[in-house]
This record gives structure tokens, C-alpha cells and sequence, in this order.
């Protein structure tokens, strides 16, 4: 097997393509303004400033919406953490430096769009809201933590950068999936305007991590593999420490907002497509067996998906069930 990299190593041998993806970055993204996707004339004082506090009544989300636009705006609202892991693997130096205060800048406006759409049409109730952001960005977010006990076992190197850019692939994308679907629930024309804006910056975002993570692979064949294999196996959205994500993440899978074959079929195999993975012939007997291991997963990846649909169309059907016969009753 071929001696791994250090972390400094990978940084210097991946500089130049970390340059030439921002560069490539600065040409394609557009500048945007939050406020121009929040309809202000909707807009009221609430009670501390002599106007009515929140009532449910005032939302025209339904129950499936505004778990998805909570749980999207929480997980932008954890940027702080994302920062921090990116700017530690990454370093500050150089392209690199310049990528970490770029993407930041850019995420920023996401929460900052989705919050104030969200305060000002009345979608959802603000001290809640409130009290869940403060509890998630206490809890802050690792995406090294959602590998479990292996993660330790990786070392630095592939625990580190690597590791880094193979989750933010992924997760970049499946979050552009999940605003375009949440958009679409919504309901709302500015509201699927805003989260359209939304999900192109985070496709941009995808492809800057994906290109860094595809050089990583002609670099280092076998360091990289198992940072993937790790990731996909282990892959936890950045929301789970979150209030009520599991609730939430299962009214979004029930209808279609973010389900696993989705995460299959529009994350996980199009961008391993894009890496060749299947296709390489340049992994050692080591960088083979995983893989192996690898494709296993993948496998019991589409029969948990298979499982899951079946569980999902039985409950929807049930629920029909149940609103039929109380429609009939009354």
C-alpha cells in the first residue's frame, strides 16, 4: 500500500486545484441580496412593540412546510461550527484561506433570507424558533462525529481534510435537494423563488468539494476511497443534534422532501459516478477491499430504501383511510 499523506502534504499537493476551483467559483456564482426574496409589505410589529404576538392561525405553511423550512434554516443557522471544522482542515492560507471566508460569506445569506421570510409572513412561531436555534448551535455540529468509533481509527490525515470534503459534497447536495423540494411544499411563489437562489448556491458549493475531493482521489487513491466509504456509511445530515429533527426528518421523508432514494439516486450515486469509483484502476488491494465495502453498502442502501417506501405508502394510505372516514362522518 502507498504511503498515506500527512494533512500538510494533501494541502500543498491540492492548493492549485483548490485555487483554480475558486477562481472557477468567483466566475460562475452571482451576488445576491436576502432582502430582495422577503415580502416586507406582509410585515407586523409584534406584541413587545405594540403589535399581535405569533398564532398558529397566521401561518399558511402546513405541518409538512414548516418542518422543512425549521429544520433547513437551523441547520444554515449552525454555520459557525461548519466554519470552524472547514477552517481548521483547511487552513487559512492561500486559495484555501480564501475559499473558507467565501463560502461562509455566502452561506450566510441563506439564514439570513429564510429567517427573515419566515418572521415577516408569520410561517412559523419565532420564539420557538428562537429557543431551537440557540439549543442547536449550542450543541454545535462535527461531521468527523457522525462516523462513530471508526473515525479515531482513520488518523489525521483522512480524518481530516479529506474526510472534510467528502462530507461537505454530499451533504452540500443533498441540502440543495431539500430546499428545491422545500420550496416546491411551500406553496408560495417567493417562497420556492428564495429556496431555487438558495439550493444554486449550494450546487456551486457542491461542485467546489467535489472537484477538490476527485483530485484527492488521483492523488492518494486509497486514503481517499476510505474517506468516502467512511462518509457515505456513516452520513448524517448536519441537522441531528437539532430540536425534533427525527420527527421532522420523518414528515420530510414521508412526503417527499428529502427520503432515501433521494439520497440515493440524486446525492450519493451521481457524484461516486462523477468520481469513477467503480471505474478506477488505480486502488491497491487495500483501496479494492473498500470498495468492495463500499458497493456492499450501496446494496443495503437500495434494499432500505425499497423497505422504507413500502413502511411510507402503507402509513399515507392509512392516513387517507382515516381523513376519508372522517370526512364520511361528518
Amino acid at each position: 500500500m502507498a504511503r498515506e499523506l500527512t494533512q500538510l502534504e494533501l494541502l500543498k499537493e491540492l492548493e492549485p486545484v483548490a485555487e483554480e476551483n475558486v477562481n472557477r467559483h468567483l466566475r460562475l456564482a452571482k451576488d445576491w441580496n436576502p432582502h430582495d426574496y422577503v415580502p416586507w409589505d406582509e410585515g407586523q410589529n409584534f406584541a413587545a412593540l405594540g403589535g399581535v404576538d405569533w398564532d398558529p392561525e397566521q401561518s399558511r405553511l402546513d405541518d409538512v412546510a414548516k418542518a422543512a423550512m425549521v429544520t433547513n434554516l437551523l441547520t444554515e443557522d449552525n454555520l459557525p461550527s461548519y466554519h470552524r471544522e472547514i477552517a481548521e482542515n483547511f487552513s487559512m492560507d492561500d486559495a484555501w484561506g480564501h475559499w473558507v471566508g467565501r463560502w461562509t460569506a455566502e452561506e450566510n445569506r441563506h439564514g439570513i433570507a429564510m429567517r427573515d421570510y419566515l418572521v415577516v409572513t408569520r410561517g412559523v412561531d419565532p420564539v420557538a424558533l428562537e429557543e431551537a436555534r440557540m439549543i442547536h448551535m449550542t450543541n454545535g455540529f462535527s461531521s468527523l462525529a457522525t462516523a462513530g468509533a471508526r473515525a479515531e481509527e482513520l488518523g489525521e490525515t483522512s480524518a481530516g481534510l479529506l474526510r472534510s470534503v467528502a462530507y461537505v459534497t454530499f451533504q452540500e447536495l443533498a441540502t440543495r435537494v431539500s430546499h428545491r423540494n422545500t420550496g416546491k411544499a411551500c406553496n408560495d411563489p417567493i417562497a420556492d423563488r428564495m429556496l431555487q437562489r438558495i439550493a444554486a448556491d449550494e450546487n456551486l458549493h457542491m461542485v467546489f468539494y467535489r472537484n477538490i475531493c476527485g483530485a484527492g482521489l488521483d492523488i492518494s487513491p486509497d486514503q481517499t476511497i476510505r474517506a468516502i466509504y467512511e462518509v457515505v456509511s456513516n452520513f448524517q445530515m448536519p441537522g441531528l443534534g437539532m430540536p425534533n429533527f427525527r420527527r421532522n426528518g420523518v414528515l420530510m421523508a414521508k412526503h417527499g422532501i428529502y427520503d432515501l432514494r433521494q439520497h440515493l439516486e440524486e446525492v450519493i450515486q451521481p457524484v461516486l459516478r462523477k468520481w469513477n469509483i467503480f471505474e478506477r484502476e488505480d486502488f491497491s488491494a487495500e483501496g479494492e477491499k473498500t470498495r468492495e465495502e463500499l458497493a456492499a453498502f450501496l446494496d443495503k442502501l437500495a434494499a432500505d430504501t425499497i423497505k422504507f417506501e413500502e413502511m411510507r405508502d402503507r402509513a399515507l394510505a392509512r392516513e387517507a383511510a382515516k381523513r376519508e372516514k372522517a370526512r364520511a362522518a361528518s
